[in-house]
């Protein structure tokens, strides 16, 4: 019987030496009794997600470790978020990653107004209800993200971000990227779009309310991450796995769900620091004999990566190692351990540093290496690998690869 594969990907989970802590890695300072175990038992490497210095997304990131090339189906994160919260995108469309933010003269002063968890559902009704030129829908997601989607087949999606993607600074123009008419409209469309949200979203009761308690308003919809339904074939087809999801956010969800994978529904597995662990172990332990690979994300130590809370990444680091003996009764599996991408907390955001990784199996070369972390797990027998390169090794050693040549 072939081995199946579970590869757990710790988001953002990659960082530097952190001064406050002694020149050590939140991960390296972090307590991985679990973790070290799986180490000393596995063979480990390091993983550039896509390539030696390029800065992954957790879109892209996710697509290369499915074993897809992000050069070639990329077309931008909005489709794969409209696919994470359940719109059906057709040939022609447009979609938009967005956040709910809070603007103050001009100035984009909170690109996630405060992480607002309640009342977005009767901020999107209000937005849909608004009188516009084109056909559209704006849907909420989790927390402060949303999705909008153009309707118009004679639009393009080459168009720049309006969200500056820093605060302190101004809203943005989108332009368009290409010199083609339907992307110049696309950019018209949304421009003017951002203008009406301001106006309807700042008359809201439910933002007259945040303001009255201390709360920032989520006055304006920051839209970035443009694009049309990428063509990518399923990956079932592509591998010969039988594959599922399990993820917090709708992006990954997204991802996967266009790459033809089913989505394990797990309550409590939020995408937030508040999202339940254990039971995303206890999702694994349930649905592991119906596939031949799972891919499971914990979103939670990209979270304080981006805050630059050095401590909050360590907590949770922790939270994850206590969780891990609940997949010990599996058997026949190879696991993965690693990343999509560095959230270095004195970056505050996605970097091109690489991940530390573990491969668990029966018959892996166990190395020397008796502890995760980035520069431990860079010493070990796997070397350096590309993302694309991982469930290759994976397949192989499951014996699920199929020999290249006669």
């Amino acid at each position: 019987m072939d081995d199946r594969i579970i590869i757990l990907i710790f988001d953002g989970i990659g960082d530097r030496p952190v001064k406050e802590l002694d020149g050590k890695t939140p991960l390296e300072a972090a307590n991985t009794p679990n973790l070290d175990k799986y180490s000393e038992e596995g063979i480990n490497g390091i993983m550039d997600t896509i390539a030696p210095g390029v800065v992954p997304g957790s879109d892209t990131g996710h697509l290369a470790l499915l074993g897809y090339d992000p050069y070639k189906v990329y077309t931008g994160r909005g489709p794969f978020e409209a696919s994470g919260i359940g719109m059906k995108l057709k040939s022609g469309e447009v979609a938009f990653r967005c956040n709910f933010g809070t603007i103050e003269d001009k100035i984009v002063v909170d690109r996630r107004a405060g992480r607002i968890k309640k009342g977005t559902d009767s901020l999107a009704e209000a937005i849909n209800e608004m009188d516009f030129d084109i056909d559209f829908v704006f849907q909420e997601s989790v927390e402060h993200r949303a999705v909008l989607l153009f309707k118009d087949p004679s639009l393009g999606p080459f168009v720049s971000d309006v969200d500056p993607h820093e605060e302190g600074l101004p809203l943005k123009k989108s332009k368009a990227n290409r010199e083609e008419t339907s992307s110049q409209l696309t950019a018209e469309h949304l421009n003017r779009f951002t203008e009406k949200s301001i106006e309807i979203l700042s008359e809201h009761p439910i933002n007259i309310e945040r303001k009255e308690r201390g709360l920032p308003p989520a006055n304006v919809i920051l839209s970035r991450g443009a694009g049309a339904v990428p063509e990518m074939g399923k990956l079932e087809e592509m591998k010969g796995l039988k594959s599922a999801a399990i993820a917090g956010i709708p992006l990954v969800k997204g991802v996967c769900e266009l790459a033809g994978m089913d989505i394990v529904q797990v309550e409590g597995a939020t995408g937030g620091l508040d999202t339940d662990i254990e039971a995303i172990m206890n999702g694994i332990v349930d649905n592991i004999n119906n596939y031949d690979l799972m891919i499971v994300n914990i979103k939670g130590p990209d979270l304080p990566g981006h805050d630059g809370d050095h401590m909050g990444k360590i907590e949770f680091i922790e939270r994850i190692d206590s969780s891990l003996p609940i997949l010990e009764n599996i058997e026949n599996t190879y696991f993965a351990f690693t990343g999509d991408h560095s959230t270095p907390v004195t970056v505050k955001n996605h970097s091109g540093d690489p991940l530390p990784l573990i491969i668990k199996g029966e018959e892996v070369r166990v190395d020397a290496v008796d502890s995760y972390g980035e520069r431990s797990c860079a010493t070990g027998g796997l070397g350096r690998i590309r993302g694309s390169d991982l469930l290759n090794v994976l397949m192989d050693l499951a014996k699920r690869a199929e020999k290249f040549g006669a």
